[in-house]
């Protein structure tokens, strides 16, 4: 006897794409079968999921909830909490979100991971895991300590070559710990999650603009530009090749970004790349819009070409995964900086990224269901070292579902979604949506409602494949 058996849907598996049914027991997906191969009353719960698309639960490996926000006034806040952008996930189709745990204090990570604890555990209503961050300078005892959080199921860290902005001193880790963590991470089995800008170039078009008076927010794409992605990635993963240290490179925004990418691929290097829904459908351009700070996070916004080029990637595995950058903040807070030193980055988009991809992907670029689900979910999964428990439709793996209705027609509207009171896809056109979303078995959406609990979401340790470590697998 099963819990739930799904029918009728279209189903996208590992193997691809077919009418399957599937079956569902406790937490687990128990089989994926042929239609009506499993009886009529053989679960307690029977879901009709004709003329639907059944793909696994979203994950999105970039997010930032209870984030440090600084505001232009020179004061702070906090970003959303997890109970407000896992509610929204879910109403989404989302299932896992991946955010940070930053060493921003001199303690020891065991520290930072137990106190960034106590603002997830029981406060989140999907799975979830965190990448650890180091900022500035990294003594010799966290690279001490690193080996055994990544066996432990830590295996992600996070590094920024920037600090972004001239008043966020802290965060560029420079070169010599940059080498000396890649050899850690090489060593331990460890992966590299990299924010990659030129920070002598970045800091030298802050200077230049404000000394010229072009400090309005419209000229980012002159601060955070090719150049600086260009000669960033390339130190960077030249560094790698010389540690076989494997790397994902996170919200690449540039063509230049991904041709050091597709090259370091090329010579075997398990490098692995990311980008953002704001970088598909946005363009600096868009800077000019009416509260333009809405379409921004850093690294800016870039040209149509820089765009082209990402699209390129998604197609020849230089770029494998389409995040967020989460940080949900109301509108006022999102436009309150409009200088190119203080506009607040980020955005609220964890829930509308799978409807919004599918729109761009699958409608309007001909993309395959696969390759669609390879974006928002399953590549993530093989990347940090959760597949096949999560990322797949497939006997064993967590019954994380999304079941995906190609028949709704429409556009985004802030008022129907669930985290902020703005979204920088007002008016983006829907060609389907979620309509159910399953997390480890227990329905959380379906019609309409939202049936989760906070102590639903748990914590995820990680093991990344010796094949995601060792070559450009995907």
């Amino acid at each position: 006897m099963f819990d739930t058996v799904i029918r009728g849907g279209i189903a996208v598996t590992p193997q691809g794409e077919s009418n399957s049914d599937i079956a569902i027991k406790g937490e687990k997906i128990a089989a994926v079968t042929q239609p009506n191969a499993i009886p009529q009353g053989n679960a307690s719960r029977e879901v009709n999921a004709e003329g639907k698309i059944v793909i696994p639960g979203g994950i999105d490996p970039h997010v930032h909830c209870a984030w440090h926000m600084p505001l232009p006034d020179g004061s702070a806040m906090t970003s959303a909490p997890p109970e407000v952008v896992s509610r929204a996930a879910l109403w989404g189709g989302t299932t896992t979100l991946l955010d940070f745990a930053a060493r921003m204090e001199p303690k020891p990570l065991r520290q930072v991971i137990a106190e960034r604890d106590e603002q997830w555990v029981n406060k989140c209503y999907c799975d979830y895991a965190y990448h650890l961050m180091l900022l500035g300078d990294i003594p010799p005892e966290v690279f001490d300590e690193l080996p055994s959080l990544i066996s432990d199921g830590y295996p992600t860290v996070k590094i920024f070559t920037t600090n972004i902005t001239p008043n966020r001193a802290g965060r560029l880790v420079h070169f010599g710990d940059l080498w000396e963590l890649f050899k850690t991470l090489s060593k331990a089995g460890g992966l590299g999650v990299i924010h990659a800008e030129d920070n002598d170039i970045v800091m030298h078009m802050y200077g230049k603009l404000i000394r010229e008076g072009r400090v309005s927010f419209h000229n980012l794409a002159e601060v955070h530009n090719a150049l600086s992605e260009d000669l960033s990635f390339r130190r960077v993963l030249r560094l790698a090749e010389s540690e076989k240290t494997p790397l994902y490179m996170m919200h690449v925004s540039a063509g230049t970004g991904v041709q050091a990418i597709r090259e370091a691929r090329a010579n075997g290097q398990p490098i692995y790349g990311e980008t953002l829904h704001q970088y598909l459908l946005y363009t600096q351009e868009d800077y000019k819009r009416p509260n333009g700070q809405i379409y921004h996070t850093y690294p800016s916004l870039k040209s149509q070409q820089d765009q082209d080029a990402l699209w390129a990637g998604t197609l020849d595995g230089s770029i494998n995964c389409v995040a967020t950058d989460e940080v949900c903040c109301s509108l006022n807070i999102k436009t309150i900086g409009d200088r190119i030193d203080d506009t607040t980055g980020g955005n609220a988009g964890v829930e509308p990224r799978l409807g919004v991809m599918y729109d761009e992907m699958v409608t309007k670029r001909g993309y395959s269901l696969t390759k669609f689900v390879d974006q928002i979910s399953t590549n993530a999964a093989k990347i940090m070292g959760m597949y096949p428990q999560k990322g797949a439709i497939a006997a064993g793996s967590d019954a994380d579902i999304c079941i995906f209705d190609p028949s709704i027609r429409g556009e985004v509207k802030a008022e129907n979604l669930h985290e902020a009171d703005y979204s920088p896809w007002e008016g983006h056109a829907i060609s389907g949506w979620p309509v159910l979303t399953m997390l480890r078995g227990k329905i959380m959406v379906e019609d309409g409602r939202f049936l989760g609990d906070l102590a639903d979401g748990k914590y995820l340790k990680r093991s990344i494949s010796p094949e995601i470590l060792t070559s450009p697998a995907l």
